[in-house]
């Protein structure tokens, strides 16, 4: 192959692959979503929070909605800013490649040999085809990471939408039991003193019980709640005593509203007992103490 030839094969791969990378990029197209999803979330956050407020209490099942939103359009940005990085090298790696004269080009016109020239031209497509591989995969990958950000976004809505359609509900329920602070000796509202030993009669507890924490930011730190073990050593519970378990959120369930129980968790599974919706599956937060396997969570209005 003459070099003249050879060099301008290369320069017209090299400003192909420019021109490729220029019009690869889905920002443009996704420009308008992204703020929009933020947009979105941002005033989804703040409804949630007035929902939590409005219903005087955690709503777990809301909050991990919300964190796996927020979490899927952390992704999408770290995404964005990856590709525009992968695009830029190779916009970089043509210009500097044909313009700058670098190592590529000057073997290109120095080249003696169709093979010299030859084995330039290989090692060119295997760095262009690796770049583009790469802004091509990203691509792909923010498509994905796009639309799992809108369906979080959406559930988060929809849950948002289903506790506001119960909330009059809830706060007749709130006005019939009050508001009740903390006592200073126990660190326990009265009603969880009466719930907490109403439910030691009635299911035997060798495990213990434990209620206040100080410094914890949840119904724990209120005065508001109790974690009833059924196992311990942060172990799953046997037969005999995830049973003993079952019996208990039951029992909960059946007597909530006439006792004044906020809500319940029992093995990742929770009990809204303000709303009276059927339980729903939290998100794994990463031991089976964290998520309830060995102990029964019981808050109080």
């Amino acid at each position: 192959m003459p070099r003249r030839a050879g060099a301008a094969l290369v320069a017209a791969g090299l400003f192909g692959m420019f021109a490729i990378s220029s019009s690869l990029s889905p920002l443009t197209a996704s420009a308008a979503a992204e703020p929009d999803r933020q947009a979105k979330l941002r005033q989804l956050t703040k409804e949630a929070a007035e929902l939590a407020k409005a219903y005087r209490g955690e709503i777990a099942t809301l909050d991990d909605t919300r964190k796996a939103a927020e979490r899927a359009d952390a992704r999408v940005k770290r995404l964005k800013a990856d590709l525009v990085k992968a695009e830029r090298k190779v916009a970089e790696f043509a210009q500097t490649t044909y313009m700058s004269g670098g190592i590529d080009s000057v073997q290109i016109f120095s080249m003696q040999s169709d093979l010299g020239t030859a084995s330039t031209l290989a090692y060119l497509t295997d760095e262009k085809a690796e770049r583009l591989t790469r802004v091509n995969r990203l691509i792909a990958e923010q498509k994905k990471a796009a639309k799992t950000a809108d369906q979080r976004v959406d559930q988060l809505r929809k849950d948002i939408k289903e506790l506001q359609g119960k909330q009059r509900e809830v706060e007749k329920l709130l006005a019939k039991f009050g508001f009740q602070t903390p006592d200073a000796g126990t660190g326990l509202t009265s009603r969880m003193v009466s719930i907490r030993n109403l439910i030691m009669q009635n299911f035997p507890m060798p495990f213990g019980v434990g209620c206040f924490r100080a410094g914890d930011f949840g119904e724990h730190g209120k005065g508001r709640a109790c974690d009833f073990m059924i196992s311990s050593g942060g172990r799953m519970p046997d037969a005999s005593a995830k049973a003993r378990g079952d019996a208990l959120a039951e029992w909960c369930v059946a007597n909530g509203r006439k006792l004044g129980i906020m809500y319940i968790i029992w093995q990742q599974k929770y009990y809204d007992i303000r709303t009276g919706a059927a339980p729903k599956m939290m998100a794994n937060r990463g031991s089976n103490t964290a998520n309830h396997y060995d102990h029964v969570h019981v808050s109080v209005l």
